[in-house]
């Protein structure tokens, strides 16, 4: 089975406040396996456009992620962020070779 991911790309405006996020999503990615693999750190944008922030999130499988997504837990934390911070999220099935 293919797992799944998360690719986020984000602006934060208030940091302060994006932290209540970071805590608060801590337990939705606990509950969904979620594994961190990209986590802001150095980045060269060297086509198209980007943001100032970038994460990679691995699930162990495409229905995890988007099941996360979708629970009420990580809604929740969504609602803390969506405030302070502009974000493009896809979430996309890995190749399974």
């Amino acid at each position: 089975m293919a797992k799944g991911y998360w690719i986020g790309r984000v602006d934060v405006e208030d940091l302060d406040r994006y932290m209540g996020y970071v805590k608060a999503n801590a337990a939705a990615f606990k509950e969904y396996g979620a594994r961190f693999l990209v986590r802001g750190g150095a980045f060269e944008t060297r086509e198209g456009q980007s943001r100032s922030r970038n994460v990679v999130i691995e699930f162990p499988s495409y229905q995890a992620a988007r099941d996360c997504y979708d629970s009420p837990v990580y809604q929740a934390a969504k609602a803390i962020r969506e405030p302070v911070s502009i974000c493009d999220l896809i979430i996309i099935e890995g190749y399974d070779a």
